[in-house]
């Protein structure tokens, strides 16, 4: 059977690979903030990380060396995002499996 992303809205807590894969295609505008990527197969999620991927590499993977107007986006996207995962039990202590 084919594996399906559960989507950011209903992953562990959301702060997983996947998740930060979401939040990353929200960042650069790959996918709109309303999608969530619920029910989407691995193979469309290597695809979106792919992209986000290529993205993050013309900024050396470095949030600091985004624009501002990107650098804002980030700050305000993973801001929302933490908060949401605390709220669901995540600790940024742990890694993500723990």
């Amino acid at each position: 059977m084919e594996q399906r992303y559960v989507g950011l809205y209903n992953d562990k807590h959301g702060m997983t690979q996947l998740g930060r894969i979401v939040l990353d295609g929200w960042l650069f505008g790959f996918i709109p903030e309303s999608e969530d990527c619920s029910g989407w197969d691995m193979g469309r999620m290597q695809l979106l990380m792919d992209q986000c991927e290529k993205e993050w590499d013309k900024y050396g993977n470095l949030p600091s060396r985004l624009s501002p107007e990107l650098r804002q986006r980030h700050i305000e996207i993973y801001k929302k995002a933490m908060a949401l995962a605390k709220t669901k039990g995540w600790d940024p202590e742990l890694g993500d499996e723990d």
